[in-house]
């Protein structure tokens, strides 16, 4: 069996409910080339046990491996970035006073009970788009042209929004807007919610990106 027939049947039992289209990711392209490099030099790294036991895991991530985050460290306000299939992973503890303005915003939005198929998974399919209201875990990636966008929590002009910015995200590329959901606003370039991947909580420490439930 050849390695991307290996890659594929791997990708098959690992991913659950992951859209079979996403937003183009130049950065996807260049990890799939890197690994592929990597990949075509197994052969000679095997000679040296220690590179050669580091290979499977480069294989796996790029295939979309779940990855198991700790998250009892993040502070009420805070994100974390993490990595999974290539893409940054957004786990966001969300405060009251951010949950209480997702429910304040709701006619600014363009899909604010995410009814558009394919980005919000079944588990997720609320106000809050999450397993637990107080956490946020989304793909870090605009679905317009596939920009990463950046955080601004803050509500107001503060950090250069208009007045009646809530919080959330703005991403740099075309100006396209999401709230503490991930969801976006009405005009804006972006056509979708940012996508909500499959994930798990372990524990109350601990979440799994990349399952919707344990493995069987």
């Amino acid at each position: 069996m050849s390695q991307d027939s290996k890659k594929d049947a791997t990708t098959k039992t690992i991913e659950q409910s992951f859209p079979l289209e996403l937003p183009k990711d130049p950065s996807r392209r260049n990890w799939i080339g890197a690994t592929c490099a990597i990949g075509g030099a197994a052969t000679v790294a095997a000679l040296v046990p220690f590179v050669g036991s580091m290979l499977p895991s480069e294989r796996a991530k790029a295939a979309g491996a779940p990855v198991t985050v700790n998250i009892s460290d993040i502070a009420p306000g805070e994100m974390r970035t993490v990595e999974w299939q290539g893409k940054p992973v957004w786990i966001i503890r969300r405060t009251t006073q951010m949950l209480n303005t997702l429910k304040s915003i709701t006619d600014r939005l363009a899909d604010p009970n995410s009814k558009r198929p394919g980005f919000t998974p079944a588990f997720a399919n609320n106000e809050f788009r999450s397993r637990k209201q107080e956490w946020l875990v989304v793909v870090g990636i605009c679905t317009h042209l596939g920009c990463s966008p950046s955080s601004f929590f803050t509500e107001g002009d503060s950090q250069g929004m208009s007045r009646d910015w809530p919080g959330g995200f703005l991403c740099p590329c075309h100006g396209s807007q999401f709230d503490l959901a991930g969801r976006v606003f009405k005009n804006q370039p972006a056509p979708d919610n940012l996508l909500v991947p499959p994930y798990y909580f372990i524990d109350d420490s601990n979440i799994m990106i990349g399952l919707e439930k344990p493995a069987a």
